[in-house]
């Protein structure tokens, strides 16, 4: 342990001392030196946006060639211009859109019948969710699955009346519906326009307005997270070309409007993906497309007319495929549809296409074998019971399309007037 003399220890104490003065003199020299200008070499120069959103610079000019690329540090993280009651260009987007259409997405509730202990049919309450107005007669377009089994169907407004509702047509294989209530005389609805969804997309800026867990109008934001998703939704049903969004779609969401941001409909808002059953980001959207197609059949018939290939399939399977390689009778493909029989006088007979001729068991099913095995209809490659619906989705009776087939080894094609598919 060292020792110190008394003469050290003041020697210490009094340069201690004047170190701590100097740096509070410092410190207090500082926080009243007067702030100044920076140099001009950090001058930011002003920015504005357009009214797509896009930023323009202000000092540029206007030969300027846009396409150049733009260093991070050319675009500051400001607020823009605050013209419009202090909201940026993308908040007066999302106002604009919700204060436009939040009245013409209505909340649908329904009554289903159940059968109590007496086994007579008692109603309840049903499912609920959301739909848009899409004609001043009342006329709505939603989900078929939102008003799928409804005993009774009620359409609730933004004022607060409620009305009841009927179902007009229905499409389990598109999962659309049109319903229509009767609004009083002098009640002005709103319609949402239809936009398209051919031109969308990945990245670009969404809007879905629903009615998430009966909360009323609600909106919610994101973007198209991907394009062209097939949506297995049964054992025949394939749902195409579905959008892919981020923004939060809930139960209730269904059967309500996904909008551009110029208020046009895109999409159907239909369904999540969630482990939870809470929205995590990936939802689902029907392309508008695909209603403005079958709308009017639905307001006219009540129904969709699709066309069909007379036949009955059996869709290819390892062993099967197998078995028929031992029996001589397979074809160079591992998946396809195998042609069991083919209706006395229809179209695919018309067309030359053959059944089996060996009877087979496979569990409880009995099936024929020896016949052609279809792998693509219209360029759509078949591989499943599921694809053979999708692929014939939209047709109609009448349209004539080309089926590609094995006949052995042979890979023919023939050209098939579809019948009308039976419900």
């Amino acid at each position: 342990m060292k020792l110190y003399s008394k003469t050290q220890v003041g020697i210490a104490v009094v340069i201690s001392v004047a170190v701590t003065a100097l740096s509070i003199a410092g410190i207090v020299f500082i926080l009243n030196k007067p702030i100044k200008a920076q140099a001009s070499s950090n001058f930011v120069t002003p920015v504005e946006t357009d009214n797509k959103g896009a930023v323009s610079n202000l000092g540029s000019s206007a030969q300027a060639d846009t396409k150049q690329p733009v260093s991070p540090q050319a675009v500051p993280v400001v607020n823009v211009a605050q013209s419009s009651g202090g909201y940026s260009s993308e908040e007066v987007e999302n106002i604009s859109v919700y204060e436009k259409y939040n009245e013409s997405v209505v909340n649908i509730t329904t009554e289903v019948l159940s059968i109590n202990w007496f086994l007579d049919p008692v109603p309840q309450s049903g499912g609920s969710g959301s739909g848009s107005i899409i004609d001043e007669r009342g006329y709505v377009l939603t989900n078929n699955h939102v008003v799928d089994k409804a005993y009774k169907l009620y359409v609730g407004l933004s004022d607060g009346s409620r009305y009841e509702a009927k179902l007009v047509g229905a499409d389990p294989e598109s999962d659309l519906a049109v319903i229509k209530f009767t609004p009083e005389a002098g009640k002005k609805l709103r319609p949402i326009p239809f936009g398209t969804a051919k031109s969308l997309k990945v990245g670009q800026k969404v809007l879905a307005i629903g009615n998430p867990f009966g909360l009323e109008r609600t909106l919610t934001t994101g973007i198209i997270s991907g394009l062209g998703r097939p949506i297995q939704e049964s054992s025949t049903t394939i749902l195409q070309n579905m959008i892919q969004t981020d923004a939060s779609i809930n139960p209730g969401n269904s059967g309500g409007p996904l909008f551009n941001t110029r208020g046009e409909m895109i999409g159907v808002n239909t369904m999540i993906y969630s482990p939870s059953g809470g929205s995590v980001g990936i939802g689902f959207a029907i392309p508008v497309d695909t209603a403005t197609r079958i709308v009017p059949q639905l307001i006219k018939e009540g129904q969709v007319r699709r066309g069909w290939i007379d036949i009955q399939a059996i869709q290819l399977f390892p062993d099967l495929t197998d078995y028929l390689k031992q029996a001589g009778k397979g074809a160079p493909v591992d998946s396809g549809l195998l042609v069991s029989t083919v209706t006395q006088g229809g179209n695919a007979e018309r067309a030359g296409l053959k059944g089996g001729t060996t009877a087979v068991r496979y569990g409880s099913t009995v099936f024929y074998i020896g016949g052609d095995i279809i792998v693509s209809i219209e360029n759509k490659p078949v591989t499943s019971i599921a694809q053979l619906y999708s692929a014939l989705e939209d047709t109609s009776p009448g349209q004539q399309v080309t089926i590609e087939f094995y006949r052995g080894s042979k890979r023919l094609s023939a050209g098939v007037t579809l019948s009308e598919r039976k419900k």
